[in-house]
């Protein structure tokens, strides 16, 4: 099981990758496979962190806050939730994603995660209209 300490560490290192668009050189596993679900699809990269990072920056479409929602270790590394904003020249679009981290020798060696895709002002009003939500 991996310690809340080496989870928190990991967690907060990868979510810096999604604002400054760089990994430290520790974070991943040279052969590092991310397993990336947004809606209605599904592609993989492997390599080094910097691979993953090329990828957030290329769909970046303005500067970027991450929101950690929770970090909880499991058997075999971590799993985290984030919301995105994405400070577009349109309006903030928001992401909500879930990170399924697998970890070997203090390095994320696995990452899968499941997006919910962006979020315009128009689609947060409507389901704030027709779902609304009992818990955030």
């Amino acid at each position: 099981m991996t310690d809340q300490a080496t989870a928190d560490r990991l967690s907060l290192a990868f979510h810096r990758c999604f604002t400054e668009f760089t990994a430290a050189d520790d974070l991943f596993a040279e052969d590092a496979l991310f397993d990336l679900l947004p809606p209605m699809w599904r592609f993989q990269l492997q390599g080094p962190g910097a691979v993953f990072s090329e990828q957030l920056r290329s769909i970046a479409e303005g500067p970027v806050e991450i929101d950690v929602v929770r970090t909880l270790p499991t058997a075999t590394g971590f799993v985290t939730e984030h919301v995105e904003t994405q400070h577009t020249p349109t309006g903030a679009v928001t992401a909500r994603r879930l990170h399924l981290c697998d970890v070997a020798d203090g390095r994320i060696t696995t990452v899968t995660t499941y997006c919910n895709g962006g979020w315009d002002a128009e689609l947060r009003a409507r389901h704030a209209a027709e779902a609304p939500m009992i818990r955030a």
